[in-house]
């Protein structure tokens, strides 16, 4: 069975995407870009954006009967070069005790300019 979560943002409806899809005790989560939850726009400070996309992976992770805790695969895109060592505690904080396979990649660019982060789960429950 599969079921899928959608925050009614115009560009799932655009692009045709969810948030997250639930399928038996998997879900997987889109790429989550760090723009804020409330007002859509995007901060300048990649660590800002980092903290928006958390807020926006645990909300649909919430929705979809999912924790972070079963977080089994992430990946980061970052837009930086050279700031892996600034930004790991930061992961950590979400990260430490659960220790997912993770990937992280430095990357051109994302879908626009001033996006700086943006991260895709897979969460298994079982």
């Amino acid at each position: 069975m599969r079921r899928n979560i959608s925050f009614g943002g115009a560009l799932e409806e655009i692009v045709g995407y969810s948030r997250a899809v639930v399928v038996g005790p998997w879900c997987f989560l889109a790429g989550t870009t760090g723009s804020d939850p409330e007002t859509k726009e995007i901060p300048g400070d990649i660590e800002i954006q980092i903290a928006n996309a958390f807020k926006t992976v645990k909300r649909a992770l919430d929705e979809a009967g999912f924790d972070l805790a079963d977080t089994v695969r992430v990946t980061y895109y970052v837009t930086e070069a050279g700031i892996h060592d600034r930004l790991a505690p930061l992961f950590g904080k979400h990260f430490r005790e659960i220790c997912p396979a993770a990937t992280y990649l430095e990357v051109a660019g994302l879908a626009y300019p001033e996006l700086k982060f943006e991260i895709e789960i897979t969460a298994f429950k079982g």
